[in-house]
């Protein structure tokens, strides 16, 4: 397999605003193919994970597009209950792992994936920073931290933190998380933004969609881009894909995210017992 090679003259504002979740994509053509069409309607920031079980299916999909990797923000996780151990070495191994199962020889973005299990910040950290200092990664992110654990990392590490994911969306606005992004100069990055299609359900995103001609989809990612959120949505199929890519173009009005901000139902998803939030 050859590998694709980053192009450093990269402009990452644009491709990263919103990009194509690839979470529960099966590890075979059919994930190939929605990474591929993505690349292909627009989209130029792709997420995946060690975990997922698809990075070569996801690394097959750039290459097949016709979209050059020098143009595509790529980004993975590690450290998981997919890493054999918490020793510095395991955790460059598990990532040299996830660049041979991508084909490529650096990834824009490498998040922690969880900061639970062989997590260990006073190891992981370091590693995530040699990772950076040599430019096998581009840029450091964090997923499911809590704030503390925020503070923790920002202490330990050299290099800055980058992005931090969590489950974001209208019934979980992520308040805290989002102001303290802003304080510390990251990007919040959304998954399930579409709350695994909830959203089609919540009264007030139906008037909101009713109102400009478009899914209650597309209100919930407009409205994660108004708070400066990348979300990152998954679908499969070319009409979900653009879909969900067109929200970039819709604009919502002061009284639009007012309504959205006021919804007071709150529901997380994704919400094992292992989580940070529930220890």
């Amino acid at each position: 397999m050859v590998p694709l090679v980053v192009s450093e003259s990269m402009d990452i504002a644009e491709p990263f605003r919103l990009g194509l979740g690839t979470y529960t994509s099966a590890g075979d053509e059919n994930c190939t193919q929605s990474v591929a069409t993505a690349l292909d309607v627009g989209y130029r920031h792709v997420d995946t994970a060690q975990v997922y079980g698809n990075e070569e299916s996801v690394g097959e999909g750039i290459r097949q597009s016709s979209v050059p990797r020098k143009d595509i923000f790529l980004a993975t996780k590690t450290v998981h209950h997919d890493v054999p151990g918490p020793e510095y070495e395991d955790i460059l191994q598990a990532v040299d792992g996830c660049l041979q199962r991508l084909g490529v020889e650096t990834v824009e973005l490498l998040y922690v994936h969880w900061p639970t299990g062989i997590y260990d910040p006073a190891v992981t950290l370091p590693a995530f920073d040699e990772l950076y200092d040599t430019g096998t990664i581009g840029h450091i992110g964090v997923s499911n931290f809590e704030p503390h654990q925020l503070d923790e990392a920002r202490e330990i590490l050299d290099a800055p933190i980058f992005a931090h994911q969590v489950e974001m969306h209208p019934l979980l606005q992520q308040d805290e998380l989002r102001a303290y992004a802003q304080r510390h100069d990251h990007t919040l990055v959304a998954y399930a933004p579409i709350a695994r299609g909830e959203v089609f359900d919540v009264p007030e995103l139906t008037t909101i969609a009713d109102k400009h001609g478009v899914s209650e989809a597309q209100v919930s990612l407009a409205w994660l881009l108004e708070k400066d959120v990348v979300p990152i949505p998954k679908a499969s199929s070319e009409a979900h894909l653009r879909e969900n890519f067109e929200a970039r173009s819709l604009s919502l009005d002061t009284e639009d995210i007012e309504q959205i901000d006021a919804i007071e139902q709150e529901e997380r998803l994704i919400d094992p017992d292992r989580a940070p939030w529930n220890q």
